[in-house]
């Protein structure tokens, strides 16, 4: 097999995922001790762990302006919405993008464009299903503020799921991140919802699907309205 054809089915694992592939891979050697068909069932899992956990390097567009998606998934929700008061960034609505990751989605978290992180602020909460609209308010949630070279900044916050329950989240406040640098992940199902500064609308229609640090979720610098899209 060819290094190409490697790279498409073997990819790096975040450094969180040692722990449970090494425990799905014992209890799948203990399975196969007590019956053959459960060991089978036990490697389906461990591959499943494995590949939850990758890590691929991503191909970030180069263009200032351009805010990236923070997350692997599909857009759930766009609506206006105030940010986490936690961060400061007052009480006035702004654009809300949800990006739902299921199990099967790669969970490594993104930042959305080059910025200062002026605040990182962890929250406790509920488990609820993270592709419901309350689940940015009652869910357990990690936001952090960024501020643009033009001063402008944006809101990131991390949502745990139902099955979700660990953000990790890699920056302190100070931290200076380029355009689709890793910042963390969620483990198990989850949502990460992105607050546009105000009057910046998003390129991405519900239901689109997101590719972490390369899909292009807005653009500072362009006059486009926001997207509308039709199932084909």
């Amino acid at each position: 097999m060819s290094d190409s054809m490697l790279s498409t089915v073997i990819k790096p694992v975040h450094r969180e995922g040692y722990p449970f592939i090494a425990l799905f891979a014992a209890v799948t050697l203990v399975l196969f001790l007590i019956w053959q068909p459960l060991g089978w069932v036990g490697v389906v899992l461990t591959v499943w762990c494995y590949y939850f956990f990758r890590d691929p390097d991503r191909y970030t567009p180069q263009r200032a302006g351009l805010i990236v998606s923070p997350a692997d998934g599909v857009v759930s929700l766009i609506e206006r919405a105030v940010p986490p008061a936690e961060l400061g960034m007052g009480d006035a609505a702004l654009t809300r993008v949800s990006v739902f990751m299921n199990v099967f989605n790669c969970h490594v978290n993104r930042m959305p464009i080059a910025g200062e992180v002026t605040a990182v602020s962890y929250r406790p909460g509920k488990f609820l299903n993270a592709s419901l609209d309350k689940a940015s308010e009652d869910n357990e949630r990690n936001a952090l503020a960024v501020q643009m070279a033009d001063g402008r900044k944006i809101a990131v916050v991390q949502i745990a799921g139902l099955v979700a329950r660990r953000i990790v989240c890699d920056v302190k406040p100070g931290a200076v991140l380029e355009t689709g640098e890793r910042f963390g992940m969620i483990r198990f199902g989850s949502r990460l919802d992105v607050y546009l500064p105000e009057g910046v609308p998003p390129l991405v229609a519900l239901g689109q699907t997101m590719v972490a640090g390369e899909t292009v979720l807005a653009d500072l610098h362009s006059d486009e309205a926001q997207r509308s899209a039709e199932v084909r």
